[in-house]
């Protein structure tokens, strides 16, 4: 009976040591999990900031740098004809010179074509001025002016690109002979950017801090659908590059002042004297957005009849980046929209 009791007192003094014991473990295993996410950032930021960010600063600007304000923004240029296309960048795009390149090609066959880069995207540099609707405008015409390119321009905006294209028509119609939207934003439809959205934007700029951008850039490239698709290497391997240096304060200032935009255009009535054309990806119009109280294609008609009766419109294979596979249609496009022009009494 006494050795019965000696054996259960041992068991009851062993079993704190056991569960003591195992407290460590966890506290160790999380320590050395800390430790490795730690070191990891530290490695990831140093590549980031010698090596990613070394190959960056040896890409050298594809067009001309031209002086606007306190800064330089960027224009690359291709063809030569009677009318100027200007090619504006959505929303984070990082090298819109080389993201927009086989389209260049092809539009430059016949016409005039120059890309313009804002202020924190591509090769242009980044500026203190307010992001705002008016700001990007007055800067696309400082830009193109000082570059030498004379208005009337038709303006072809990707996504976020169109309210400012819509801001610019109803400001300056005169300078504005069309504008052709690649799978634009609508102005019809308006509401406050969601605070998360607001509050992650840091979030993403820390990431990027810590090379996770650039990895992630190299690892999700298809290389050979986007030779495919019309694209050099050389641009390729620029896209990537840049892919990884995204996000600055210019273009998170951009992100969180998307409502912003859209409201400072929707009180502008759109001019009927300039012609539009929407070009809409199947995916945009085809697949509902959570974060839109419409459907996708109520989306579209309502922007399409705030512009007015003369808006024009067509849905074309692809996804929001419509103008990678679509070069051919879209020079076609413009064409018909000046056709349709000169006809119209």
């Amino acid at each position: 009976m006494k050795m019965k009791m000696k054996q259960w007192n041992q068991r009851k003094q062993e079993k704190p040591k056991s569960k003591s014991k195992w407290k460590k473990n966890i506290k160790t295993t999380v320590k050395v999990i800390f430790g490795f996410a730690a070191a990891s950032m530290v490695i990831g930021a140093t590549v980031h900031a010698t090596y990613f960010k070394g190959k960056l600063e040896r890409i050298k600007p594809y067009g001309q740098m031209v002086d606007v304000d306190e800064g330089q923004m960027h224009l690359y240029s291709m063809g030569e004809g009677e009318k100027t296309i200007v090619l504006l960048p959505g929303m984070g795009v990082a090298l819109p010179a080389a993201d927009f390149s086989p389209l260049m090609r092809k539009l430059s066959e016949t016409h005039r074509v120059v890309t313009v880069e804002y202020f924190g995207v591509g090769f242009s540099s980044q500026t203190s001025k307010p992001r705002t609707t008016e700001n990007y405008v007055e800067e696309i015409r400082a830009a193109l002016k000082e570059g030498g390119f004379q208005a009337p321009y038709v303006l072809m905006p990707h996504s976020i690109s169109s309210v400012y294209s819509e801001y610019y028509a109803s400001k300056y119609p005169d300078e504005v002979e069309a504008i052709i939207s690649l799978d634009g934003t609508s102005t019809a439809y308006y509401e406050e950017m969601p605070a998360f959205v607001k509050f992650m934007l840091p979030i993403a700029k820390l990431q990027q801090s810590t090379g996770t951008s650039s990895l992630l850039a190299q690892m999700i490239t298809n290389k050979q659908q986007l030779i495919a698709k019309g694209y050099t290497e050389k641009e390729i391997s620029d896209m990537v590059i840049y892919g990884g240096f995204t996000l600055n304060d210019n273009v998170l200032e951009q992100i969180g002042s998307t409502s912003d935009y859209i409201k400072d255009t929707m009180k502008l009535p759109f001019p009927e004297s300039v012609p539009y054309f929407k070009v809409i990806s199947k995916d945009t119009y085809e697949t509902p957005n959570k974060q839109l109280k419409t459907t996708p294609q109520q989306y579209q008609h309502d922007h399409l009849e705030r512009i007015g009766d003369h808006a024009e419109h067509e849905i074309l294979e692809g996804n929001h980046f419509i103008y990678a596979n679509n070069a051919d249609r879209i020079a076609a496009i413009v064409d018909s929209v000046f056709i349709t022009k000169e006809v119209k009494p």
